[in-house]
């Protein structure tokens, strides 16, 4: 079982989880296809940054984070560890995120993720994220992927 709330990404055991996505990432593409924010982008007044932990030890197993633009809200940061895969928890996460989504009225919420991971694409599409093409910054790559959910108002 986990729980999952909003934290803070500058703590020792977060840092760590997120040192793996970043290996993880590099593993699987170029610096330049990989757009993962560092723990400093993480800490401002437009980004909510959700940590997942087991309940029984607290251990961080996942984040996931929510960027808020003009008009859209990002999903940014989201990893779940290896092991915890295939248990549901980056379902719950996805879940988690789209809730505070829509408690920030935000109408629709955008991601990217890359062509190389296939079960994070999966769990977008069966979430209702549909592909759209690049958006904000970002740059038409062959090795990414573009998603977006419009957002049902409450």
């Amino acid at each position: 079982m986990y729980e999952i709330a909003l934290e803070s990404p500058d703590q020792a055991d977060v840092k760590v989880l997120l040192d793996l996505s970043d290996r993880y990432h590099e593993k699987l593409y170029p610096a330049e296809s990989n757009h993962l924010l560092d723990v400093a982008d993480l800490i401002n007044d437009q980004t909510h940054f959700f940590v997942a932990r087991r309940v029984e030890n607290d251990e961080v197993v996942g984040c996931g984070a929510i960027v808020s633009y003009p008009g859209y809200g990002e999903i940014k940061r989201m990893f779940v560890l290896p092991e915890t895969r295939g248990t549901g928890l980056g379902r719950e996460l996805l879940m988690v995120l789209e809730m505070a989504a829509r408690q920030f009225k935000l109408p629709c919420l955008r991601l990217e993720t890359g062509v190389s991971q296939p079960e994070a694409i999966g769990l977008y599409r069966n979430a209702g994220f549909v592909e759209i093409g690049p958006f904000g910054e970002y740059q038409l790559d062959p090795l990414s992927l573009f998603m977006e959910k419009e957002l049902v108002k409450d």
